[in-house]
């Protein structure tokens, strides 16, 4: 007796623009997925879908097409909780780019809607899929550096054109307050903020936060999109040296300790760290985006140890966001909602 394979999950992205060119790209050679289509009502600009007839203008266009199992939400921020709810009606399941929502309260009512159909939905924060991330969570997993001492993020770059309804603290800082709290193993306790308008936009374009996690670990952030280069560095400091990750290369060296003595009696030792050896190492180059796109097929398939970014991770990120935005407006440090 032959067992026949299960069907094609139906998938769709909803908005072609800078991140969702990238979903249908991948979606339409995604094995074990069957392409339904994509709606942008300003059509495919970026020539990412093959089928010009797979663009609609609506989603309701396109679920008149045909059935969904699931979609990815790749809109302006401001638009995830209309689509969202939108989706949750049609029981699709769901990939919502980050961050989850434009607020706290928006980002609830999509794990209400979500949880009240029983879907599967997950948070695009796609870093947690970058190469040499991935290898530094693991690296501190095996006890590498030892006791951690800091962990400290570099994300700054040219201003986005894609962007028009957000800051830095939301679009991009929600990057760095998620691997800070993915990479070290603990949600984030307190921040303490500073941010900085200067391109005459509504929004802050700069932000420096420096914060602690619940394990007491301390941690800083730089965020802006000032930068006339792209940098983006992860770099976490312990007892026995210094872990560092670019990601727009998916590179990461670990620098470690030299030990170094005094010359001192051994009542009045000081312990010091030298420059000592340098390990680069090799990684497999994976796709973070397709790394996404895979873990989220297979939840939606019925693997329920997928790799995804859950609704609660993403509600956590966009909470430390409107902590880091309040301890600015204040000057005061704030506490991270749990």
């Amino acid at each position: 007796m032959t067992h026949s394979s299960p069907a094609p999950l139906r998938a769709a992205v909803l908005g072609l623009g800078m991140m969702g060119r990238h979903h249908a790209r991948i979606l339409q050679a995604l094995p074990g997925v069957t392409f339904a289509g994509a709606v942008d009502p300003a059509g495919d600009r970026h020539d990412a879908v093959r089928d010009p007839a797979l663009v609609f203008p609506t989603l309701e266009a396109l679920l008149e097409a045909g059935p969904l199992d699931m979609a990815v939400v790749a809109l302006p921020t401001e638009e995830h909780l209309p689509a969202a709810l939108a989706l949750a009606s049609a029981d699709v399941n769901m990939l919502i780019e980050k961050p989850l929502a434009a607020s706290t309260e928006d980002a609830e009512l999509i794990i209400a809607a979500v949880r009240r159909r029983g879907l599967a939905a997950a948070v695009g924060h796609v870093e947690r899929f970058n190469p040499s991330l991935l290898a530094l969570r693991e690296k501190l997993g095996e006890g590498l550096l030892g006791d951690v001492f800091l962990v400290a993020t570099e994300r700054v770059g040219p201003f986005p054109e894609r962007i028009r309804d957000v800051g830095v603290v939301k679009d991009l800082a929600t990057h760095d307050l998620d691997i800070v709290s993915w990479v070290a193993g603990a949600p984030i306790a307190t921040v303490a903020a500073q941010t900085a308008h200067r391109t005459g936009r509504p929004h802050e374009d700069l932000v420096l936060v420096n914060g602690r996690l619940t394990t007491d670990v301390p941690f800083n952030t730089i965020v802006d999109w000032l930068t006339p280069t792209k940098t983006r560095r992860t770099r976490v400091l312990g007892d026995r040296g210094m872990l560092v990750a670019e990601t727009v290369t998916a590179d990461l060296t670990f620098y470690e300790n030299g030990r170094i003595t005094s010359d001192w009696g051994s009542s009045q030792a000081l312990r010091g760290v030298t420059e000592g050896d340098a390990t680069r190492y090799a990684l497999a180059r994976s796709e973070p985006i397709r790394s996404e796109l895979e873990a989220f097929r297979d939840l939606v398939a019925g693997d329920p140890d997928a790799p995804v970014v859950t609704l609660a991770q993403g509600l956590a990120a966009v909470q430390a966001a409107e902590a880091v935005l309040e301890s600015a407006r204040s000057g005061q440090s704030v506490q991270v909602a749990p």
